[in-house]
């Protein structure tokens, strides 16, 4: 049955479930959401929601309180980078409407709690979804999905509560989808396809006669149609691995570098150590140089800046890790960020002229900007090998 655009009832046997499709900036949906737990009295409540996610919500401040070297150390400085776009660019949008982003998700388990309903957490973690995003995206489609994340920021479209009304409608969301799944269908696949699985795989397996689950309004059509139609679904363990990269990347990974060591020493047999030498010392100041350009451009501390010199000739022959690892690193233990920095962050990060101002995008921007220049390097000095063989 379906009484409302929102909210769509299953009946499976002795159970009912109820979907609420909501969108996460908004505040007819925050209502909506509480409206119908508090009539509707459930066994269990259902959000879209993972433990890291919950924490963030019920403590919007812990992140401030993220410790840089260790996520650095962990190499998910890139998973907390596109966290921080998407989050920044949600609360950006709730800034307009007066919502904070997931406060639906808040409300939920608040009533929940008032109502003595079990919570359950139905979503798959959000490191992941993201992991399994980008090891799912050709390398050509990285480039597009990179381009478009950064658009974003540049992005400064304004969202009324009229046009996130329109937004949820089901037929424009699924036009909208469809389109999107046209371009990326990898990412689709990740981000809407497999996560209507998890959350359909979570739903049916709650506890309870009657089942509340609060889900983006993007997946209702999604999970209603697993439920309804019974259809398989794959293992949680299946969707929820980060798939390995195919044998064939690594093997030109480690190609590469041992092609131009072995260059450089048959260089040095025909022409002699002098020669084989110089073209060391070139592949050096080359990657090092771009490198160590890409870090004054950050605004690295000096020694960032050398580490950066010194890091990237080693890092270029190997496939293991990049320069950025060494120079992010560097930079945070330099100059860590202070507390005020963290919690203006979300808004600094759109306001390019505020990039290099806040330590915490300095440390990203040591993350990213050595690795382009130390590439153009990379080729720059295997041009220069080749012509000498």
């Amino acid at each position: 049955m379906n009484e409302n655009a929102d909210i769509y009832r299953i009946q499976k046997d002795d159970r009912e479930i109820i979907l609420i499709g909501t969108a996460h900036i908004s505040q007819a949906s925050k209502e909506l959401v509480r409206e119908t737990i508090e009539a509707e009295s459930p066994d269990t409540v259902c959000v879209e929601l993972d433990e890291g996610r919950l924490k963030s919500i019920q403590d919007p401040d812990r992140w401030k309180r993220t410790d840089l070297r260790e996520v650095i150390k962990k190499k998910q400085l890139a998973t907390l980078i596109a966290n921080l776009v998407l989050g920044s660019y949600q609360k950006r949008m709730g800034a307009q409407t007066g919502v904070k982003p997931g406060s639906e998700l808040k409300e939920a388990v608040e009533v929940a709690g008032e109502k003595g309903s079990e919570l359950v957490l139905a979503d798959r973690d959000i490191k992941i979804t993201l992991r399994r995003t980008w090891a799912c995206t050709p390398w050509y489609r990285k480039l597009n999905l990179l381009g478009g994340l950064f658009a974003s920021i540049f992005d400064k479209t304004e969202v009324s509560e009229e046009e996130l009304a329109k937004i949820k409608e089901q037929d424009a969301l699924s036009s909208m989808m469809q389109e999107f799944g046209k371009n990326f269908p990898e990412v689709k696949q990740v981000l809407i396809d497999e996560r209507d699985q998890f959350l359909a795989m979570k739903i049916k397996a709650a506890p309870g006669k009657k089942i509340v689950a609060v889900v983006g309004a993007g997946h209702m059509r999604g999970i209603a149609k697993i439920i309804e139609e019974d259809k398989p679904l794959p293992s949680e363990e299946s969707i929820s691995v980060i798939p390995k990269s195919a044998p064939i990347w690594k093997i030109i990974g480690w190609a590469i570098p041992i092609a131009i060591v072995a260059s450089i020493i048959a260089v040095g047999v025909h022409a002699g150590a002098a020669k084989a030498g110089e073209l060391s010392l070139q592949w050096a100041m080359l990657t090092g140089g771009g490198a160590m350009l890409g870090a004054i451009i950050a605004g690295g501390h000096p020694l960032t800046v050398l580490v950066a010199l010194i890091a990237a000739p080693f890092t270029g022959l190997t496939p293991l890790i990049g320069v950025g690892f060494f120079t992010a690193l560097t930079q945070v233990y330099m100059r860590p960020p202070r507390v005020s920095e963290m919690e203006t962050l979300s808004d600094d990060i759109w306001q390019v002229k505020r990039w290099w101002k806040n330590r915490v995008t300095r440390v990203i921007l040591c993350f990213l900007c050595p690795g382009i220049p130390a590439i153009v390097g990379k080729i720059l000095a295997i041009l220069k090998i080749y012509q000498a063989m």
